[in-house]
């Protein structure tokens, strides 16, 4: 029987990319996501092109009791989950800490903390019957240092760090393995909701480098997927070559 791979935050970016390279290399697919229409057409497109089967799973991380609700509904054979991509995540503002959004706060920690928790919580506990499993946690250079005006963010991101640490230790005697992937710049559509749809304004982040795209994290994802059985990549931290530090970049344009 093929291996499923379990991705939130499917329908863009990293999660997208990682369903292509999981599709590619064999895995059945949940994909959960809250945009219906786009996950359908991803789905429907890795389906006939890959030959695998996808389990569509239409929920917001941040909807305790919906997310809850639409993964029980999950037929029992869906629920033999071998990797778990917690992709689902966010930034929104860029502002001091004295001029924060409360809503952007609430929407970030209910994002990259609350919804990877309540996702790890159902998913952990298919896998420990199966004493086996692995938990991909997509961090961020932000869960290592902290850079002006990104706060909160960067709080939520330090939380995953703490998290996934937490994580590899609780499920070690389930045959369990933890990662936490920790990317710097990443072109896709993070800068764009940080900046609330300004795509001038998301653009000229990346200015002058040549910043990771998406399938390179997906592709160092597999990687860590595919070793061995005892070995586990208990954290990678990937830059662009242009990047020394969150805030330290090469700009030649």
């Amino acid at each position: 029987m093929s291996k499923i791979a379990l991705i939130t935050g499917a329908t863009s970016g990293i999660g997208e990319a990682c369903a292509h390279i999981f599709a590619q290399h064999g895995y059945n697919l949940v994909l959960l996501a809250r945009r219906e229409d786009r996950l359908a057409k991803i789905a429907n497109h890795l389906e006939d092109k890959y030959a695998i089967t996808i389990k569509q799973v239409f929920a917001d991380v941040r909807e305790k009791e919906n997310l809850a609700a639409a993964l029980d509904a999950i037929p029992a054979e869906w629920k033999k989950v071998d990797v778990l991509i917690n992709n689902a995540g966010l930034s929104q503002g860029l502002d001091p800490i004295d001029k924060g959004n409360t809503d952007d706060w609430d929407t970030m920690i209910d994002t990259n903390v609350k919804g990877l928790l309540y996702i790890t919580k159902i998913v952990s506990n298919w896998m420990i019957p199966n004493k086996q499993g692995h938990i991909i946690n997509i961090g961020s250079i932000a869960g290592q240092e902290v850079y002006p005006n990104g706060n909160v963010y960067c709080a939520s991101k330090h939380a995953v760090d703490a998290l996934s640490k937490g994580m590899r230790i609780d499920l070690l005697p389930h045959g369990i393995k933890v990662t936490a992937i920790n990317p710097g710049m990443v072109e896709t559509e993070f800068s764009i909701v940080r900046f609330k749809g300004d795509a001038d304004k998301a653009k000229k982040v990346y200015d002058g480098l040549e910043p990771l795209i998406a399938d390179d994290i997906a592709d160092a994802i597999w990687y860590v997927v595919s070793r061995p059985k005892h070995v586990n990549i208990n954290d990678m931290l990937i830059m662009p070559t242009a990047q020394a530090t969150a805030t330290i970049v090469s700009r030649n344009g």
